[in-house]
């Protein structure tokens, strides 16, 4: 989900990391690559956990709830998060993604295409050991566009902290400087490392206000636009400051700072179709998810979490008669601006979007966080629609109609392009009880993982709601 608010390049890219160094990222920062979660465990019949009552459910909803697995759409999970990790808008990373996801439907016998998009230049970096220890230690960062580009530096680490002259030991010649970021003052913090001799500068992100965690960055330096920074400049997030100031106070630190500059890059939405008794013509329901993350993050919950529920959909669904036509829609760059999905809606020929019933979009369907007992129904209008009337519907037959919130107005994610043009679309999100913008904390970080952001039972509860919602309205 972009930020408004119980963690196509060549084939070549310079940070991609292996898988291994993608698993060595979650455990860097407190998870684990392969994690055993609660599955969930109730009959069709049973209370659900959180709901109000048992469910009423018609025997349409007994096709849908027999088969949807959330086991199931972990399998997928772990390839998107773990296997492949931070899906940036146009790299390689994001492609390896959508080629995933496209494999999958077309194996399901869905018809599918790639929809190619230009989108912005990228500034990526990768902070490593490059002695391998500690072997945990390989992460994702963001690049700053106005100083070094394409190369690779190693050095000791020094902590020079706020970064003020009087912060520095005597010599940092060769150094990889630390130095908590500030805005207002980040070129003279850059400028004063460089003075000093500092072979690298990476700034630390200001802690998030509670519960929200900082994520990482690209640094800009609007003041070297024209004359970039000679050395590389990169930021980090919160986790990650914390892990590096740990490693230096247990004894002497060594890092290589990566930077890459990524241009003329192209992004991808995948489309899945899967025609309906109604024949080619006839109308269209949508499921959809956007499938790349923001930088450093393994985007578990935001938003591999809707991407998986669309494929374990289109499993269950594709063999269900509907009259209606299905389509799945998994958007790439939703994080630099819903790029992908404006472009979809931008280049559909009016008679196209009339076809269109209703949208539902999936943005952070399964976190594990505590507070976030509340499933909510998001309206960009914030005026009801066939969309969010099915989910409603479908939630009060499965018992959960009091934690469901009251059609509330929000955009920001990728509902937002179709309800523009008048289409039916609405984002369906479990988030904090009081508000909306009440986000877990490990949200655009790299602590977006499986082992601390995901939640199979949440999951399973929206593979239901959605499946009832999306099967009721094609059927």
């Amino acid at each position: 989900m972009t930020n408004g608010g119980h963690p196509l390049t060549s084939s070549t890219d310079p940070v991609r990391s292996t898988v291994n160094r993608r698993r060595m990222l979650t455990i860097a920062l407190g998870g684990a690559a392969t994690v055993a979660l609660p599955a969930p465990a109730w009959a069709a019949d049973d209370q659900r956990p959180g709901a109000y009552r048992p469910p009423a459910l018609t025997p349409d909803d007994r096709k849908v709830i027999a088969q949807v697995s959330a086991e199931r759409a972990l399998s997928h999970l772990r390839v998107l998060s773990e296997d492949i990790g931070p899906r940036i808008g146009g790299t390689a990373s994001e492609r390896r993604a959508a080629d995933y996801i496209a494999k999958e439907l077309d194996h399901l016998g869905y018809d599918v295409q790639l929809e190619p998009f230009a989108v912005a230049d990228k500034f990526l970096g990768q902070l490593a050991s490059p002695a391998g220890l500690p072997a945990d230690l390989n992460w994702q960062v963001g690049a700053s566009p106005h100083a070094a580009l394409d190369t690779t530096v190693s050095g000791d680490v020094v902590d020079v902290g706020a970064g003020a002259p009087e912060n520095y030991p005597p010599d940092v010649t060769g150094r990889v400087v630390l130095v908590d970021y500030v805005a207002a003052r980040r070129e003279q913090l850059v400028a004063t490392a460089l003075a000093r001799g500092a072979a690298a500068v990476v700034l630390l992100a200001a802690d998030g206000v509670p519960p929200r965690r900082s994520g990482t960055f690209s640094p800009t330096l609007p003041g070297s636009a024209s004359s970039p920074v000679p050395i590389p400049v990169v930021g980090v997030a919160q986790a990650q400051k914390e892990r590096l100031r740990a490693l230096l106070a247990a004894g002497r630190l060594t890092l290589s700072v990566t930077t890459s500059a990524h241009h003329g890059l192209t992004s991808h939405n995948v489309l899945a179709d899967r025609p309906g008794r109604s024949g080619a013509g006839g109308p269209v329901v949508m499921v959809s998810a956007h499938y790349d993350t923001v930088i450093g993050a393994p985007g578990a919950n935001d938003d591999g979490s809707g991407t998986v529920l669309c494929l374990e959909l289109a499993r269950v669904l594709r063999a269900i008669p509907v009259e209606a036509n299905l389509r799945f829609a998994l958007w790439g760059s939703e994080e630099q601006g819903l790029v992908g999905s404006r472009y979809h809606v931008r280049q559909l020929p009016q008679a196209e979007r009339d076809r269109i019933l209703a949208v539902y979009q999936n943005d952070m369907v399964a976190t594990s966080w505590d507070p976030a007992t509340r499933y909510w129904l998001l309206s960009y209008t914030g005026e009801a629609n066939r969309a969010t009337d099915e989910v409603a519907a479908a939630a009060a037959r499965l018992g959960y109609d009091p934690r469901i919130s009251p059609v509330t107005q929000r955009g920001s994610s990728d509902h937002q392009p179709f309800q523009e043009v008048g289409i039916a679309s609405a984002n369906f999100s479990w988030r904090g009880e009081e508000t909306p913008a009440l986000l877990e904390p490990p949200y655009h970080t790299p602590e977006d993982t499986i082992a601390k952001n995901i939640s199979l039972e949440r999951l399973q509860v929206s593979l239901e709601l959605i499946g009832c919602a999306a099967y009721a309205t094609a059927r």
